[in-house]
């Protein structure tokens, strides 16, 4: 098929699906409610639907008080028998792809189950929804005349009794629709090549030979490759390699650091850049609008969404709320039921409404991924708004950080301990450091109060990282790889301290 046809063809198809959004955007309260419904129904003669007899349940607030919020320790016991084999636990279709968690803070992976309805209704559902959304508002877009440079996960797919597990971008490439497989690059053979130095390599040699649209990925990561191609090419930037690229997709770690530094590879003043907010649990929110800052929570992928205020989260006082009781400006926790069997499931990551007219979210963190040792509630959105104000301010440009508490000892108060590597460093790290003070007390007034006469807190401490010090960290953890991240908040000193050794 000619490409101007494909384009067309694709665009019109995706633009109907515009026509669905807007049923959730004007009854948002009435879809979701049809959504635990409908999940209820489907898994009601499963072990853990007649566990807790989801045949009878009528309302939400039956709902809440029958089936108990699970964490991932909890509902590994029964994810674990589906992983050898038995089924109809929690969700009635066999599952047989678990989605291996990433992240570098906990020791043991996590294998997330990944059922077809979730693939299909979704994961690929979302896929085209974020490209219906772009060209909804971008109508002279010509995104489909090429490819989109996408980057995903290191890890092959490994069988493990009859069932498969890997990163879920692994999994997604595996079982792609060819209309996704068509319009992208690189190869599915190099998507999938597991030793990531060597597939970097691989995915440069096949991307500068296409014609390249756009880009899709976790940004540090997208960030590396991008300037390895800058360097292997020897271009200024990007455009004189790829001179249609019109837009970058991207999400799992906030895009506020690595902003100066994408607009100097990509100085076209038109280029774009679209936000997703996605887990291995589900995709759960895309930017709808171009230079919005905030996420359309989507709300018909067969997701079912709860929220615990984060000032009650952990507490004797905690509580639930659905959608339709949120309120704007205040963080929450978000509780998931989903299409493949995960039943009011932490996620761990927080969300705060900029919108409920319709549903818009920032993420602000996760629930463990705070520093909270002395009340001051300091989570990731202070830290990144607080690093952009002053990359602004001083010319500096960051490429990875993490911040840690340093505890009382005596009549020692306490501080945070920040590790910060630079692509540009700022020329005096004092300023730097009373800046990012201030830029905090301005952002937190928990932070702000501890800090104030040195009550509680001392100055931050600010280290600067070798040149590559995550990336051989993350080498080092076995970690290298599009969907692996830094953590960047911890009340406990076990990263900072692992990296100040090697910082040596």
């Amino acid at each position: 098929m000619p490409i101007p046809l494909f384009n067309s063809i694709a665009s019109w198809l995706l633009k109907k699906r515009y026509h669905q959004i807007e049923l959730f955007l004007k009854y948002p309260g009435e879809v979701q409610q049809e959504v635990m419904h409908q999940l209820l129904e489907i898994a009601e003669d499963t072990e853990i639907g007649r566990k807790h007899e989801f045949s009878s349940i009528s309302n939400y607030e039956t709902f809440a008080s029958r089936v108990p919020i699970m964490s991932y320790e909890e509902a590994e016991p029964l994810i674990e028998r589906t992983r050898r084999g038995e089924q109809n636990i929690f969700w009635p279709t066999a599952i047989k792809w678990f989605a291996k968690s990433s992240g570098t803070t906990n020791a043991k992976s996590k294998f997330i189950p990944v059922s077809n309805e979730a693939l299909e209704d979704c994961h690929y559902k979302s896929g085209k929804d974020l490209l219906c959304l772009y060209l909804n508002n971008n109508e002279n877009s010509q995104l489909f005349t090429g490819k989109s440079l996408r980057l995903g996960g290191s890890k092959e797919l490994y069988e493990d009794n009859g069932s498969f597990f890997g990163d879920l971008s692994a999994i997604l490439i595996d079982n792609m629709p060819f209309w996704a497989e068509l319009s992208s690059t690189p190869s599915n053979r190099v998507s999938l090549m597991s030793e990531w130095e060597t597939k970097m390599d691989a995915i440069i040699q096949e991307s500068i030979q296409e014609n390249v649209t756009s880009l899709a990925g976790v940004p540090s990561w997208m960030l590396v490759l991008l300037n390895n191609v800058l360097e292997q090419t020897g271009k200024q930037h990007l455009f004189e390699i790829w001179e249609n690229l019109e837009v970058y997709f991207h999400g799992g770690v906030s895009f506020n650091p690595y902003l100066d530094q994408y607009a100097n590879l990509l100085p076209h003043k038109s280029f774009k850049y679209y936000e997703i907010y996605n887990a291995s649990e589900g995709f759960f929110a895309i930017q709808d609008r171009n230079n919005a800052d905030d996420l359309l929570l989507m709300l018909d992928y067969g997701i079912f969404y709860e929220f615990i205020p984060m000032e009650v989260y952990g507490t004797s006082r905690q509580k639930t709320i659905p959608l339709w009781e949120v309120e704007i400006g205040k963080n929450y926790a978000i509780i998931i039921s989903t299409n493949a069997g995960l039943w009011r499931y932490k996620i761990g990551d927080t969300v705060r409404f900029t919108s409920t007219a319709p549903y818009r979210i920032k993420v602000t963190g996760r629930t463990k991924h705070h520093i909270n040792v002395f009340g001051e509630e300091l989570i990731i959105e202070n830290a990144e708004e607080a690093l952009k104000n002053i990359c602004a301010k001083t010319g500096a440009e960051i490429k990875d950080y993490t911040v840690a508490p340093v505890y009382m000892s005596g009549k020692e108060k306490g501080a945070h301990e920040w590790i910060i590597e630079f692509r540009r460093a700022p020329d005096e790290i004092e300023y730097f450091t009373e800046f990012l003070d201030n830029a905090l007390k301005s952002l937190n007034s928990d932070y702000e109060a501890k800090r104030y006469n040195n009550m509680t807190l001392r100055m931050p401490k600010v280290h600067i990282a070798r040149e590559n010090l995550f990336y051989d960290w993350l080498k080092s953890k076995d970690k290298l790889g599009g969907q692996h991240k830094i953590p960047r908040l911890s009340n406990e000193r076990e990263y900072v301290d692992e990296l100040l050794e090697m910082n040596k």
